[in-house]
């Protein structure tokens, strides 16, 4: 079987284990990617072909020069859908112009014959956002109709396929966001990696990690702190990351204090990208990661929290119901309601999940080997290959049947 796993250039955490776990079960996996995963050591695999059709991404770029290299990109992109043996398309991510590539460049690809196949991680994320409208649901809706199978990883994004945009329930699968083994590991020590940071050992610190967005909830956190119930606890709240696109306003009326040491003494902030080998000292350096959201399809930093064994604190909202198990990985809370944050964060700290931090550090990291295993998720993803596959095979025997 030979496939085409279309990134966009996005997402090594994810397109990365995929490849090598589809690889490892006999699938030849063309990896269309950029010139940062080239860089991929675990991608030298022989069952996987690289295609450097995306190149450079570097942000800092001239308006012209990514202009250009964009334009570059989808004519790449068209001819290799052209030229490719690769009868099948995975497509994780969409590559640059939205409204493009959800109706022109799909409708292209099954012109040339291609079977689709797309991951949802998010159903709708304007509307997530907050920013819904008629064009986004529209083209939001023709590509989904021109999917032959959709992934997603709960079992809520399946239901919302299938109420908002008329899905047939055969056509989704739900597939386990897998465990994130794309970042690298670290040897140092607890103490160690608090150092880094200039933390003590005897500090309670909560971790708010990932980009920074009115969705992630992080004033709520903030508000959550200012409890008369955490005073005097020796809490410190470290939050690294950088303002998704399009929710600077928000980070800069959240954070205009957090900047200022002397304004929030106990919030240390690490504002900006966090370089993949920074990212286990963080976890490391924690006693808890903070997820205050206030919706959510799938969170990439529970991932890393069960790929870490750190414990978490998180709101009632889209995938954490399920796969946050109160009293073993984590306390839960209401959503939108900084009062039980703060209750939760107190419930944590006085509980044996706390006291005994190595110990459920290590129950944490088992269940996620257990439920997010790129091995299993592989061979799932691989039957439903063959399961389209056979589709498209079926189709054109009855259509030479019919002839």
């Amino acid at each position: 079987m030979r496939v085409s796993l279309l990134t966009g250039g996005d997402d090594p955490n994810y397109a990365v284990p995929l490849a090598t776990a589809l690889a490892g079960r006999g699938i030849t996996v063309e990896f269309v990617g950029n010139d940062q995963m080239e860089a991929v050591s675990s991608l030298r695999h022989p069952g996987i072909e690289y295609l450097n059709l995306r190149g450079n991404q570097d942000p800092s770029a001239r308006l012209h020069t990514k202009m250009v290299r964009v334009m570059r990109y989808y004519q790449r992109l068209i001819h290799y859908a052209h030229r490719t043996r690769s009868r099948l398309f995975h497509i994780l991510w969409l590559n640059k112009f939205e409204l493009l590539d959800r109706t022109l460049v799909n409708a292209l690809y099954r012109i040339k014959g291609k079977r689709l196949i797309l991951t949802v991680h998010n159903v709708n994320m304007r509307k997530r956002d907050g920013r819904d409208g008629w064009l986004n649901r529209s083209t939001l809706g023709t590509m989904y109709s021109l999917m032959d199978h959709l992934l997603v990883h709960t079992t809520a994004a399946k239901q919302e396929l299938v109420n908002e945009f008329n899905v047939p329930s055969e056509r989704i699968s739900v597939i386990p966001f897998g465990l994130n083994t794309y970042v690298p590991d670290t040897s140092l020590s607890r103490r160690e990696a608090r150092a880094h940071f200039g933390l003590s050992e005897k500090e309670r610190v909560l971790l708010f990690f990932g980009q920074i967005a009115p969705y992630k909830g992080l004033d709520i956190l903030l508000e959550a702190l200012k409890s008369p119930s955490l005073r005097g606890e020796g809490y410190r709240l470290l939050i690294a990351g950088r303002a998704k696109a399009g929710s600077l306003p928000y980070w800069k009326e959240v954070g205009a204090d957090l900047r200022d040491p002397a304004g929030r003494p106990g919030v240390l902030v690490r504002d900006g990208f966090i370089p993949d080998g920074e990212v286990p000292v963080l976890f490391r350096a924690a006693d808890v990661l903070v997820l205050p959201y206030r919706a959510i399809y799938q969170s990439g930093p529970l991932s890393l929290a069960y790929r870490f064994g750190l414990p978490v604190i998180a709101t009632r909202v889209g995938s954490f119901e399920t796969e946050v198990v109160e009293g073993v990985t984590g306390v839960l809370a209401e959503p939108e309601n900084p009062q039980d944050v703060a209750r939760a964060i107190q419930q944590y700290f006085a509980s044996d999940l706390y006291r005994h931090l190595d110990e459920t550090g290590r129950r944490i990291r088992q269940i996620g080997l257990e439920r997010y295993s790129w091995d299993q998720i592989g061979k799932t993803i691989a039957g439903i290959y063959v399961r389209v596959q056979g589709g498209a095979a079926r189709a054109g025997e009855n259509a030479l049947e019919a002839g």
